[in-house]
């Protein structure tokens, strides 16, 4: 069993809250953006978060030290876009493999400073393995249901060297997360299984899909159950969801799943639904209230915050997973 998976038997783990929120407190310009290095860029950079960590790398450092200073266990690499998949948007696809090793190793680096700092409570870097921009179940043409815009095998190939980046850069788990289609999620777990049986290694694996609407389905169709279902073939540390809804909403789909897993179980939802400006109002004391559910129903062994969050919200929701215990497995975990 990983270090990570003995400590989720003991306490809940509080992972930490939205990157996107923390870098629009800086309001970079297209030239922060840029810096010196892509002045020339062909192609309008802003909005290319995962880019700061080649050009802002101090900012990324520092809201790591943010959300690790409120308590968080586990910070998110700045990788969310960060296949070539995604990163052709910009015409960035040589960039993929540094964009991935840097983001890494500045998560790592400012974990190890907490780790050291408190020995008692290890730090942990996740490296995250976004959606990408594609699926490869649905089609984008109304007029063609039957055509897709990638395939499995390109899928593939674009996870598996966003994965292996991100392990040479020492990440400590990898997360699949805001899964919308669990055929892309299954073209990351089998690039993760690929890469980890090539180098002899065995990281630990989050999963975490998003449910779109009320009805309780993701973007392609699975309810809780499906999806879980669907994944777990494969040794997970953990399965849960994030995003779309808020953390009350998303209540009775961790119901289903922490009822079903054999796996932990994580949630790290949004500060509520976004208002018509698409901002995020609920307060870090409002979203703990909420979260309470979770912890005394035992519905979960990793917290934390998605879109909208901030290290308050993650301090708020570190108390809360102090006073609690975790949700017990029903069967031993992999």
């Amino acid at each position: 069993m990983s270090k990570i998976g003995k400590i989720l038997q003991e306490r809940i783990l509080v992972l930490d809250g939205a990157m996107g929120t923390m870098l629009q407190r800086y309001k970079f310009t297209e030239e922060d953006f840029r810096g010196e290095r892509f002045a020339d860029w062909p192609a309008l950079l802003k909005g290319n978060n995962d880019l700061l960590s080649l050009t802002q790398p101090d900012a990324i450092a520092e809201v790591h030290r943010q959300y690790f200073e409120a308590g968080a266990d586990i910070v998110e690499t700045n990788t969310f876009s960060g296949t070539a998949i995604a990163m052709a948007d910009y015409g960035m696809e040589e960039l993929v493999y540094e964009l991935n090793y840097e983001s890494a190793r500045i998560a790592k680096e400012v974990a190890d400073e907490f780790t050291r700092k408190e020995p008692n409570k290890p730090r942990f870097v996740a490296g995250s393995i976004g959606p990408t921009n594609k699926t490869a179940s649905m089609s984008p043409d109304v007029n063609d249901p039957g055509f897709r815009a990638i395939s499995f095998e390109e899928l593939k190939a674009a996870y598996k060297q966003q994965v292996e980046a991100l392990l040479d850069g020492g990440v400590d788990i990898l997360l699949v997360e805001t899964i919308f289609d669990t055929l892309n999620a299954k073209a990351a777990l089998f690039a993760i299984e690929e890469v980890k049986e090539e180098r002899h290694v065995d990281a630990p694996i989050m999963v975490s899909g998003t449910i779109t609407d009320a009805s309780g389905r993701t973007l392609s169709g699975q309810t809780a159950e499906a999806f879980l279902i669907s994944i777990s073939h494969i040794p997970l540390l953990s399965v849960g969801f994030n995003c779309a809804l808020g953390a009350k909403q998303l209540t009775p789909h961790l119901e289903v799943i922490s009822a079903k897993s054999h796996f932990y179980t994580s949630a790290h939802p949004n500060a509520g639904l976004p208002n018509a400006f698409g901002e995020y109002d609920e307060t870090p004391e409002q979203m703990a209230e909420q979260m309470k559910e979770y912890l005394e129903k035992g519905l979960v062994n990793i917290i934390g915050g998605c879109c909208g969050t901030t290290p308050e919200h993650i301090k708020e929701i570190a108390k809360l997973a102090d006073g609690h215990r975790p949700r017990p497995l029903a069967v031993k975990s992999y």
